[in-house]
């Protein structure tokens, strides 16, 4: 389940800035005008593969067995669920016009990469997997918590809440899949449609669970990353390797995978664990919920923080949830006190620093250290951030954040008197900003906040 908002949603600039309006629709009408130019076509990732996971092999095992055989409530499943033989996906309802090529490519990838036996359905045929893309506000009013999800046994949004809170939608009941839904936002970014794409394609075929702790991955919910990783794809060639089979318990599981992980990651043999495996207790996962929700009060949300800083040190943590309480106490300071907001994410930026998969976190990180430094009329410091930051984020095909990224590169090149390059900066950035925003009012807020932030820079 991706959870909503997602930290990536990049409403973080600054609290003064006016806050940008709710996406309408996916974007896929010929580009308008906006400040009397026309927006360019949208941005498309080159297809890449993603760098292998760089972790020991036996906190690897630890965290597949934590994803295996536990739900993202807590609960414990009895049993490995799997398809068997060939995986087909279909889509219905109104289905943006971006999905089509996004699930293609991340179609490619799952076998390239995880060695699935994964492709479209033929049109008309039954499929393994359905993805739904329905109204945003439809799907909230059943599910409010979720930007998209993965149930058993249901085709359709309609078929899931006629079976809802039956054991037929429980997943604890499955050992082999046969049929699932995946229920995606059909008004929503063409950026949110890809993440939902990747990230509940791999539950749909693989663990159902997500954890914080893990640094590396689609399967946690802070949604940092937005596309499948080498882990992930090491996560799913485990998962439908033939040592295993569905039904196995955990126990039967543990004991194949040191044996599949040698042959699969024999990188990760050699490598020191890094400890840090246990699992979140409730308090800090409630905490997160409040700190980086959208509701509650700037002050509740900074005691949340607060509270997550507090019980991470308390549990000795050291691992991405220990970042990700400072990065959560810097967001919710920023409004109030620059200083401290600056302090708690450049912590956080160290300690992503020292983890696998932590740098398009310390990109986050940079993407606002230097909005800060655009509104204090530091110029070149705001370009040096955002030029570290740009060639990661590319890397990890957020697009949203890269035109963030771009946006400030071309306020601080304005402002450093070198139009030609501002201009080339700020073109680049409308592409993606099309397909990371969604519609022309979003492009439009998130241009005027940046450059609210360079005015303020000049007059200070």
């Amino acid at each position: 389940m991706r959870m909503f908002p997602a930290v990536a949603a990049l409403s973080l600039i600054l609290s003064a800035c006016s806050p940008a309006p709710v996406a309408q629709v996916t974007m896929n009408r010929p580009a308008q005008a906006m400040s009397g130019t026309a927006l360019p076509p949208l941005q498309a990732f080159a297809p890449q593969a993603a760098p292998a996971a760089g972790r020991s092999n036996a906190d690897i095992a630890r965290d597949i067995l934590d994803l295996e055989f536990l739900l993202e409530s807590g609960r414990a499943l009895p049993a490995l669920s799997r398809f068997e033989g060939p995986i087909t996906v279909a889509m219905t309802g109104d289905v943006p016009a971006t999905a089509p090529p996004d699930l293609a490519r991340a179609l490619s990838r799952l076998r390239a990469e995880a060695g699935l036996d994964i492709r479209a359905a033929t049109t008309g045929a039954p499929a393994s997997i359905t993805i739904d893309f329905q109204p945003r506000a439809t799907m909230r009013r059943l599910v409010p918590s979720a930007s998209c999800f993965v149930v058993p046994r249901a085709t359709s949004l309609a078929e899931y809440r006629a079976l809802r809170g039956s054991p037929q939608v429980d997943w604890a009941s499955v050992t082999r899949r046969d049929r699932v839904g995946i229920i995606v936002p059909s008004d929503t970014t063409p950026q949110e449609v890809r993440d939902c794409l990747h990230e509940e394609l791999a539950q749909a075929v693989g663990p159902l669970n997500d954890l914080y702790r893990l640094p590396d991955s689609v399967f946690n919910d802070d949604n940092f990353h937005t596309v499948l990783t080498g882990f992930d794809m090491l996560v799913l060639r485990v998962h439908y390797d033939p040592a295993l089979r569905p039904g196995m318990s955990r126990q039967e599981v543990a004991a194949r995978l040191p044996a599949i992980l040698a042959r699969l990651n024999p990188a990760g043999e050699g490598r020191a664990s890094a400890g840090g495996t246990n699992m979140a207790p409730r308090a800090w996962i409630d905490a997160v919920e409040t700190a980086i929700g959208p509701r509650g009060s700037d002050a509740a949300r900074r005691r949340a923080a607060e509270r997550m800083l507090s019980i991470a040190r308390a549990q000795g943590w050291q691992d991405n949830r220990l970042a990700f309480s400072w990065f959560a106490l810097g967001r919710a300071q920023v409004g109030s006190d620059m200083a401290a907001a600056s302090r708690a994410f450049l912590e956080a930026r160290r300690i992503w620093q020292g983890l696998p998969g932590g740098d398009i976190r310390a990109a986050h990180v940079d993407m606002q250290l230097a909005a800060f430094s655009l509104a204090q009329g530091r110029f070149a410091e705001a370009l040096a951030l955002s030029d570290r930051a740009i060639p990661v984020v590319r890397r990890a095909e957020n697009a949203a954040l890269l035109a963030t990224l771009l946006m400030i590169r071309a306020e601080a090149q304005t402002a450093l008197g070198r139009p030609d390059l501002a201009k080339s900066a700020r073109l680049d950035s409308l592409g993606w900003a099309r397909y990371g925003f969604g519609t022309d009012a979003m492009v439009r807020a998130r241009q005027s906040d940046i450059a609210g932030l360079a005015a303020s820079g000049r007059s200070g």
